[in-house]
């Protein structure tokens, strides 16, 4: 099988480059050469290079590691786009949940209809009035993904600090997400395909005194630093079963309900009351064998060859029914009549 593996090639071939990226990467391609399959690396750009080589290669699978281009997450969808254009099956979710997952103001509006535990939240815009949802509160932005924008700073306990943090926001971002801080533990659900993996936690005992108990860009990303040393995952959580059961029934409904394929990551916090609060819904999550999502798969006795596989498998499983069967089907259940020669021709029986 040949494979393409595609990724940011504007942050990981920078001058300075994004070297985490690149680690990932070859990662990937040792798990797939590992298997007998053949990889290939696509970097993707603003130009047209990476489409056309994917057009010409004759690939069976795109193994899709481009959570942006130049490190701006809004271009992840268009990426996915291109691939359902092009009839070629890849890993992940599609590009409507990928976009979806992107705009937490939506999302949440979406769980929230469906009853599912969102803390409350409001949006806000330049010229418009702050959200009142009660305090403390954490501000983020809408439509960012590995905690950009999140920061100390973050959580603000009254209308002066709500407005002067919010103020600052939107001068770089034009919505920002207000939700209710909940204090209480946080866990990180990991999901490949149907299947829910061993419970992460991030502990928080060794956060400094007088700091936010929140996993920031700082910790995720300044190795080392306090807030890097105050947030450190533990798998498998300890939780009480009634609660840990409570955890995995929202998190696979809210990732049902945002039509998640592939693999993704919910993450929640668990309030004094043990009630399970959904965060985030993150299609395609980090997927670096040191990543959470990798973590959690080791516990379940997954390598990391075996957690690529998986993803592989599930996506070729999932465009295994061809265009034209599926619209037969389509026809018949618009109230049209399928041919005996187009049954033949389309290579399914109907029903």
């Amino acid at each position: 099988m040949k494979v393409a593996v595609l990724f940011d090639g504007v942050s990981a071939l920078a001058p300075v480059p994004d070297l985490l990226i690149l680690e990932t990467v070859a990662a990937i391609e040792s798990a797939l050469r590992d298997e007998g399959q053949s990889a290939s690396r696509i970097p993707v750009g603003t130009d047209t290079q990476w489409i056309d080589r994917l057009r010409r290669g004759r690939f069976d699978l795109a193994f899709n590691l481009c959570e942006g281009i130049d490190g701006i997450a809004t271009f992840e969808p268009p990426v996915i786009g291109v691939l359902e254009l092009l009839g070629l099956p890849y890993s992940g979710s599609s590009s409507f949940t990928t976009s979806l997952c992107l705009r937490k103001h939506v999302v949440n509006t979406l769980l929230d209809r469906s009853r599912l535990p969102v803390p409350a939240w409001g949006l806000a815009r330049t010229g418009q009035p702050l959200p009142s949802i009660g305090f403390p509160a954490i501000c983020k932005p809408a439509a960012e993904d590995a905690s950009l924008g999140i920061e100390q700073r973050s959580v603000v306990r009254n209308k002066q600090q709500l407005a002067e943090r919010v103020g600052a926001m939107l001068e770089m971002w034009p919505e920002v997400i207000v939700q209710r801080y909940i204090d209480g533990r946080e866990v990180n659900v990991g999901i490949v395909g149907d299947t829910v993996l061993p419970l992460a936690e991030v502990d928080f005992a060794a956060m400094p005194r007088g700091m936010w108990k929140i996993v920031s860009y700082r910790s995720k990303w300044e190795t080392g630093c306090d807030e890097d040393l105050g947030t450190v995952p533990t798998c498998p959580a300890q939780l009480d079963a009634a609660v840990a059961a409570e955890v995995r029934r929202v998190a696979l409904e809210s990732w049902r309900l945002v039509g998640g394929e592939g693999y993704g990551r919910v993450d929640m916090r668990i309030d004094r009351l043990g009630r399970p609060w959904i965060l985030e819904v993150n299609a395609n999550p980090d997927i670096a064998p040191n990543a959470g999502l990798a973590r959690m798969a080791r516990v379940a006795g997954l390598d990391y060859a075996a957690l690529v596989r998986l993803v592989c498998d599930h996506a070729l499983a999932r465009s295994s029914t061809s265009y034209d069967s599926r619209w037969a089907r389509v026809q018949e259940l618009s109230g049209l009549t399928v041919s005996a020669e187009d049954r033949a021709r389309f290579g399914q029986t109907l029903s």
